[in-house]
């Protein structure tokens, strides 16, 4: 599983003309799941990514976690994370999960943020999104529940 996590002013997500939902100061989450994840693989990147410490603290040093700084988190399922550009010019996505199980790793990823985090956010599975953030730093993140940092 993968996740490309950014730390954000604000972020929301909008499915053709309708806005499905909205945060404020905290981390977006784009989320790729690989075939062979599982439960394990997205509990770890959860428990990573709350406990991440990129927030600054009154030092102006990073040392503060989204639960130290009551931030909000918007969780968004991307496939392309795992795309792979070695040969040619048009990405392979054979490693993506297929999306049944892809969902249900994703429901669980956000349900368990959702138990650590004040305010959880997401974008709406296998749809085409619109999302406008606020990048606060920048400051982003790449985790990899394979390949453990």
């Amino acid at each position: 599983m993968r996740a490309v996590v950014q730390r954000v002013e604000r972020a929301a997500v909008a499915v053709g003309e309708r806005e499905i939902s909205r945060t404020g100061r905290g981390l977006i989450v784009y989320l790729g799941i690989e075939k062979g994840d599982g439960t394990k693989d997205a509990d770890y990147l959860v428990d990573k990514i709350v406990n991440l410490r990129i927030f600054e603290d009154e030092s102006g040093k990073m040392n503060l976690s989204l639960a130290d700084v009551a931030g909000e988190l918007m969780i968004i399922s991307q496939f392309t994370l795992l795309g792979d550009c070695r040969k040619g010019r048009r990405p392979s996505f054979y490693r993506s999960e297929e999306p049944t199980r892809a969902k249900e790793l994703y429901d669980h990823f956000v349900e368990a943020a959702a138990g650590r985090s004040a305010e959880v956010g997401t974008g709406e599975f296998q749809a085409m999104m619109r999302i406008e953030q606020v990048n606060d730093g920048p400051v982003t993140i790449l985790l990899d529940s394979r390949n453990p940092i």
